[in-house]
């Protein structure tokens, strides 16, 4: 751990700022070889410079071993072209630096299972690692567009997945799931889409290459309806870009909150882009009432995942769950009794929990 590692911040727009701040506290107060550098993404980045992805924080975003990002995007865009809304500085990003391989793990945290919508039988003890490929699929899929045929505007996206991209993406899913209870479920649609009708001959032809791995498909909306009904019967979920970002929302609120989930995205090297699973929510951003811990989260996956580090990953996981058993919640996980906190003192609540 004596070679300093390069983190390139971006803390983005709404709530952004305020999350990342509280994540950094944490890796401070851990006193690791880590050095900080801040750059501009999505629609600050936009304010300033006129792009989503400036040339700047493409050279950072290059040079730095790991990304931590906060959110982006927000209503104040929305009426930009597309070319130049938030949201094209994270599909950028992750096209630039290669972040193929989306992990999102939706645990329940004891102390949060009444938070949840669902019965605290259903979703006692859940633990799922959802594995999203994130650069192919129907969001970059040519050709796109919105023209006007026979008189009317027609809008048109391609769902396209070669056989490359999704075994790599498979070996990614089966080696996660080697390293948990070795169960792995890939997701699909092929009985209407010659796309992922590919997507599980591609999956079946790389399970005899895993066989400590039980790997078994379900069409999408069967697997959206499971994750409701019966979430326990995953360990790890295996999908395309499109099904796999809605899904891995779906998972995160059986969780209680989407404030609470980490994610990372890894390309073949390993360095990845670490953000919290939700988004900038402008209508509470400057109030100081946010949850940071799905970004606290976020650093503890960069330290694992990137670094190899996996006992300051595991301090901050420990230190979470000790703050969450002290009965300290922002608003957006409070129940009845509990201590409601701001987005600052449950930073320094991890930070007291860390010793």
């Amino acid at each position: 751990m004596s070679v300093t590692k390069k983190v390139c911040l971006l803390p983005g727009d709404g709530i952004g700022p305020e999350i990342v701040a509280e994540a950094v506290k944490v890796l401070k107060a851990l006193q690791l070889p880590l050095e900080f550098e801040t750059a501009l993404l999505g629609g600050a980045a936009v304010d300033a410079t006129g792009e989503p992805y400036p040339e700047a924080t493409q050279t950072l975003a290059r040079e730095a071993d790991a990304v931590l990002l906060g959110a982006v995007g927000g209503p104040k865009w929305d009426t930009l072209p597309r070319p130049q809304r938030p949201e094209r500085g994270l599909l950028a990003i992750r096209k630039d630096l290669n972040l193929f391989a989306n992990l999102r793990p939706a645990i329940l945290y004891d102390e949060l299972a009444a938070a949840s919508t669902l019965k605290p039988e259903v979703v006692a003890g859940l633990d799922i690692l959802i594995v999203r490929e994130l650069t192919g699929d129907i969001y970059f899929g040519e050709p796109r567009g919105i023209e006007m045929r026979n008189g009317e505007r027609v809008g048109f996206n391609t769902m396209i997945y070669s056989e490359a991209e999704i075994r790599r993406i498979g070996r990614i899913a089966f080696e996660a799931a080697r390293k948990r209870r070795k169960h792995l479920c890939s997701v699909d649609k092929m009985n209407v889409l010659e796309t992922t009708q590919l997507w599980r001959d591609v999956m079946n032809e790389l399970a005899p290459e895993y066989p400590d791995v039980t790997l078994t498909h379900m069409l999408v909306d069967n697997a959206a309806m499971q994750l409701v009904r019966a979430p326990k019967q995953f360990d790890v979920i295996v999908t395309g870009n499109m099904f796999g970002d809605i899904l891995s929302d779906e998972a995160a609120m059986l969780t209680g909150s989407i404030g609470m989930l980490p994610s990372a995205s890894l390309n073949e090297t390993g360095k990845g882009l670490y953000e919290p699973c939700h988004g900038s929510a402008p209508d509470i951003a400057g109030q100081g009432v946010a949850n940071p811990l799905a970004t606290i989260l976020s650093a503890a996956m960069m330290l694992r995942y990137s670094f190899g580090w996996e006992d300051p990953a595991r301090a901050i996981e420990r230190a979470v769950q000790k703050v969450l058993a002290q009965g300290l919640r922002t608003r957006d996980i409070a129940a009845p009794g509990d201590t409601v906190v701001g987005t600052a003192a449950m930073g320094d609540a991890v930070v007291a929990a860390l010793a």
